[in-house]
């Protein structure tokens, strides 16, 4: 580096002055010495050649000012480029609420379209043909006729569950509560809100239709014939019922015979079965005498029946003797004692054999005495068994009589209940095709896709509620800092437009509702405003952080780092003084940074370094 400067140096022409003294000796010493040498006039050869010596001299001279005046030295041009001292820009400390916001622009819109369908009614025969419709930008009231078919409405109301059944009497649901609420807002009374059809809420529902000028829809005729069958099958039912009552309380009275008579049958097996026991005991043959009582006794028993005929023979035959020995006797009495003596033979022989017979009884008694009372043992389980099989078929029997009772009552019951319910549809209905519910009123008629003369079923037209939505889009970054239910402040300057909303959804996917693969769709719900939005492109501004309140705040170029980590900022004491503060940032927004004083204090308005400026120079170092 020096030797180059000693190479410019060298190279450098002489300063301007040094030139001039240079050309003024330089002259001087020609004219001396033209003085001296030549002292006869000069001839004009010589003057010629003096003119050109004078005019390259003056060609030098200007020559080395000019090059004086271009070319500086190194030190000239030190002096010339040193940096003047700097000056700090200052600016003061604020107080102010600081915000993180989303801004981005969107289309405001009513709301999305939302058919209008006509479902069938299970309480007409067949679907009304259309009458009269709407034009589209219809503005629709609760209470209001949306169209009409066949001669009869289909009326408007306020409700998040679409119409979906026919509402008669004595059903409960929430789509009942909601009609019911309807007809509160409307000024009929439908009693309670309770979800329940009664006979107060159809009340309601007559004087609702009589004052929108249409008459109520009451019993069909097939609701009438219905409920003129279910009279006669309640009718039957009753009988039913009754008969098969009766028939359970017989079938209790025959279990309790069934279980008298198997009591009887028991202790008659009992006591057949004792008589054996005794019989057996009797006819049983003893180890002392070889032979059972009852047959000793026969034979005892024929023995002496033997002996006392015997002696009636004998006595008769001595009787006899006497007659036909005595001489005096006559004929006849020979004969009668002849007779008598027959007879005495024939009942001895009787006495005999009756003795024999009974004898052989007593022993085939005493041979049958096991047998019999085994047989009296079978006989007692056999009536047992028989009469709690007779028990259980009565029991069984009461059963299915008491099942049959209990089902009779059943269907008896439920055909009462179809009767009642059937009386109490009677009352005034809503046909499911005469009420259309819409979560918010009012509505307007966007399209209408019916034609008059056609069945009024399915889509007929679709409304927009009065909600005004912008459609927007935040880009990848942005949308995880957007969620349902943020606040948003819509503007738009050069139309005059201020406004508030919510943020209503966010998409979970990019490229949805017509927005690019890059982008999010999400909705804004704009708050009441007496200024039309719908079809203008309006900027959205949504905060995503806040201080929540006034803080401290500097420029963001106020704030640097110190070597140890810390921030700091500079601040101008009142003495005129620059000395750093210590803080602690916050919320970064808006340029602005929230910042606390670690040591030291702020307060606003003090003045902060936010950079240096060079006299004459607009550049912030």
């Amino acid at each position: 580096m020096d030797r180059l400067d000693a190479d410019l140096v060298a190279s450098k022409p002489p300063p301007p002055s040094a030139s001039r003294r240079a050309s003024a000796r330089a002259v001087s010493l020609g004219l001396n010495h033209e003085q001296q040498t030549i002292p006869r006039p000069m001839s004009r050869r010589r003057l010629r050649a003096l003119f050109w010596v004078l005019a390259l001299v003056a060609v030098a001279a200007v020559g080395g000012w000019v090059a004086g005046t271009w070319i500086e030295s190194p030190a000239d041009v030190a002096a010339r480029t040193a940096a003047p001292t700097p000056s700090p820009i200052l600016v003061p400390i604020e107080q102010r609420v600081l915000s993180s916001d989303v801004v981005t622009r969107g289309t405001a819109r009513f709301g999305l379209p939302q058919a209008m369908s006509m479902a069938p009614s299970s309480l007409k025969a067949n679907p009304g043909l259309i009458t009269t419709l709407p034009s589209r930008n219809t503005q629709l009231e609760e209470g209001d006729v949306m169209l009409t078919a066949s001669g009869r409405p289909v009326l408007v109301l306020q409700g998040g569950i679409p119409a979906y059944r026919d509402l008669v009497p004595g059903i409960v649901g929430e789509d009942v509560r909601q009609l019911e609420q309807a007809l509160e807002r409307l000024g009929f009374d439908p009693g309670p809100i309770d979800g329940t059809y009664d006979q107060r809420t159809g009340a309601a529902v007559a004087a609702w239709y009589k004052a929108a000028g249409w008459e109520p829809f009451g019993p069909t005729a097939e609701q009438l014939a219905s409920l003129r069958a279910l009279e006669q099958d309640y009718g039957d039912a009753t009988k039913s019922k009754v008969a098969a009552v009766g028939a359970a309380a017989a079938a209790s009275l025959a279990v309790g015979a069934a279980r008298a008579a198997a009591d009887h049958d028991n202790r008659a097996a009992a006591a057949e079965l004792a008589a054996r026991t005794a019989d057996r005991q009797r006819l049983i043959a003893t180890q002392s005498n070889g032979a059972p009582l009852a047959v000793r006794s026969e034979r005892a028993k024929a023995e002496h029946a033997d002996a006392a005929a015997g002696a009636d023979l004998r006595a008769t035959i001595a009787d006899r003797a006497l007659i036909v020995l005595d001489p005096r006797q006559p004929e006849t009495a020979r004969t009668a004692a002849d007779a008598k003596l027959e007879l005495a033979r024939a009942a001895a022989l009787k006495t005999k054999l009756e003795g024999e017979l009974a004898v052989q009884a007593a022993e085939r008694d005493a041979k049958l005495a096991p047998e019999q009372f085994g047989l009296a043992e079978a006989a007692v389980e056999s009536t047992r068994r028989a009469g709690e099989m007779k028990v259980r078929a009565a029991v069984d029997a009461q059963q299915v009589a008491e099942l049959d009772a209990r089902l009779a009552t059943t269907r008896a019951d439920r055909v009462a209940a179809d009767l009642d319910a059937a009386k109490r549809r009677l009352g005034v209905q809503v046909p499911v095709d005469e009420v259309v519910f819409i979560p918010a009123l009012p509505v307007r008629v966007e399209e209408v896709t019916a034609v008059v003369g056609r069945e009024a079923r399915g889509p007929v037209m679709s409304v927009t509620d009065n909600q005004v939505s912008i459609d927007s889009a935040l880009s990848l970054e942005e949308a995880p800092l957007v969620e349902p239910g943020m606040k948003v402040a819509i503007d738009e300057h050069a139309l005059g437009i201020k406004a508030t909303g919510v943020v209503e959804k966010v998409a979970s996917t990019p490229g949805t509702h017509g927005v690019d693969g890059y982008h999010i769709y999400f909705e804004v719900r704009v708050d009441p405003t007496p200024t039309r939005l719908e079809g203008f492109s309006l900027r959205l501004t949504i905060p995503i952080k806040s201080t929540k309140g006034v803080v401290t705040a500097v420029p963001v170029s106020a704030v640097s780092l110190a070597a140890d980590g810390r921030s700091r900022i500079q601040v101008q004491g009142h003495d005129g003084a620059l000395h750093y503060v210590v803080v602690e940032p916050g919320l970064s927004a808006e340029g602005f940074v929230e910042v606390t004083p670690v040591d030291g204090t702020l307060a606003p308005g003090e003045l902060v370094v936010i950079g240096y400026k060079t006299p004459g120079k607009t550049d912030v170092q």
